[in-house]
């Protein structure tokens, strides 16, 4: 994205879930807001907003957050959380009409020349495979990205997801992967679940992007 913007190209992200969770918190999502450093007092949504803002910032790209709430804080009609014991499970029967609920609001912001960027899905997050879906049903021009860090642990996984698939070579300047890394720092809640450390975190990046001093992302074949 940084890449994009230095030479002149227009870029956003769009946080799709991002509405603020009513009380009570399932245990789920009391663990993972635990998971995450924040106290029982804290304003973990809130918090999260700030981090997606700072990332922003250091890209120096737009952020436009949609208001859904993440798969932590769903519940059925009857008050049942949606997904009690993991968020890397198959989407709910309940949330079978919210790939169309999302694409219909995403709708309202695209321009015709825009092009979606949505996740494979690696790793099975809910979130993700139920953002693909809405991409999807949308008649859009549209790429795909490798979910990070799950694309580093899962290669058949890939493949697997890929084989469809076109990809294409984006090439990041060494300036362009410390920028990167600095947009996925900005996360600070995430590198406790996902990282050792920043330290970690900035080995990981490097080895995803010395494979090809760049990225690939993927399009259905033409």
């Amino acid at each position: 994205m940084w890449e994009q913007r230095r030479r002149g190209e227009e870029v956003a992200i769009w946080t799709i879930f991002a509405a603020p969770p009513m009380a009570p918190l399932s245990p789920l999502a009391q663990a993972t807001h635990a998971l995450w450093g924040f106290g029982p007092a804290e304003n973990a949504p809130a918090i999260r907003r700030a981090e997606d803002d700072r990332a922003a910032r250091r890209l120096r790209v737009h952020v436009r957050r949609f208001p859904f709430l993440d798969c932590i804080y769903r519940r059925s009609p009857d008050g049942d959380p949606l997904y009690p014991h993991s968020v890397f499970v198959p989407p709910h029967p309940q949330d079978a009409d919210l790939p169309r609920r999302i694409a219909a609001r995403l709708s309202r912001f695209l321009l015709p020349q825009d092009c979606l960027v949505s996740p494979l899905g690696l790793g099975g997050h809910v979130d993700h495979l139920l953002t693909r879906r809405a991409a999807e049903s949308l008649p859009w021009a549209r790429r795909y990205y490798a979910d990070f860090p799950y694309v580093m642990y899962d290669s058949p996984a890939l493949l697997a997801a890929i084989a469809d698939l076109t990809s294409e070579y984006f090439p990041i300047s060494e300036h362009g992967l410390r920028v990167w890394w600095r947009g996925v720092a900005a996360y600070a809640s995430q590198l406790t679940s996902l990282w050792k450390g920043e330290g970690t975190l900035q080995q990981a990046l490097h080895s995803y992007w010395a494979r090809e001093r760049g990225i690939l992302l993927w399009r259905e074949a033409v």
